[in-house]
């Protein structure tokens, strides 16, 4: 076969492969204003529970796992948000993934003294939140859209106290 055949056939296959690549990226792509996944997972008493349980109301979803040092410090002032703002409708969610066999994470929170809802073996859910590490949280709208979703592990950083005002204001 001559040589610019192959090299035709090589740019087709390479082009193809790129196209469904871009594809499947537009699908699951979970980013700063786009529409939020729904999902259902369980929590540690086995009951499902639903992103569109909330529909309407601003959310905070914090992707963290016990092994996670930065989660740990972390939760912290993600609960202390969430304690500051008990009276409006934000909800505050975290969704455990990546977990060591036997993990207790629901367990584990209590014992910090963390109190918000989590949700567990959400390791789909992360993938099509595009999650890539540990701790990201991700800022929802009343209209379900994403607004922000960071890696910022510091309890004190003020963008996590902004955002939950922005939310909601909104």
């Amino acid at each position: 076969m001559p040589n610019y055949i192959k090299l035709t056939l090589l740019i087709l296959v390479v082009s193809f492969s790129a196209l469904i690549g871009l594809s499947k990226h537009a699908q699951s792509a979970a980013s700063n204003g786009t529409k939020a996944p729904d999902f259902q997972l369980a929590n540690a008493e086995g009951e499902i529970v639903s992103l569109m349980q909330f529909k309407g109301r601003p959310m905070v979803i914090h992707f963290w796992a016990t092994w996670c040092p930065y989660c740990k410090k972390l939760q912290p002032g993600l609960e202390q948000l969430r304690l500051q703002h008990k009276d409006t409708d934000l909800v505050m969610l975290g969704i455990s993934i990546r977990e060591d066999e036997g993990a207790q994470p629901a367990k584990v929170l209590s014992e910090r003294g963390i109190e918000f809802m989590t949700l567990l073996e959400g390791e789909e859910v992360a993938d099509t939140y595009e999650v890539r590490g540990t701790p990201t949280t991700v800022f929802i709208n009343r209209d379900g859209e994403i607004i922000w979703k960071t890696n910022i592990s510091d309890p004190n950083d003020p963008n996590l106290a902004k955002a939950v005002e922005f939310l909601l204001r909104e």
